[in-house]
């Protein structure tokens, strides 16, 4: 699946989460396609992956 499939499932809170448990700097306006493609990708796999089910 691409990143950017991945954002649109995911949902704003969950990616902005992620990126503060990882230290990650989100700037301005991040949009969702942005923090996803800034997150590790095996993360971004699990939160998928967990709102699927």
């Amino acid at each position: 699946m691409e990143v950017e499939e991945m954002a649109k499932k995911a949902s704003l809170k969950d990616l902005k989460e992620i990126a503060k448990k990882n230290n990650i700097e989100l700037g301005r306006c991040p949009t969702k396609i942005k923090i996803a493609k800034l997150i590790p990708k095996e993360e971004l796999e699990a939160l998928v992956g967990e709102s699927d089910k």
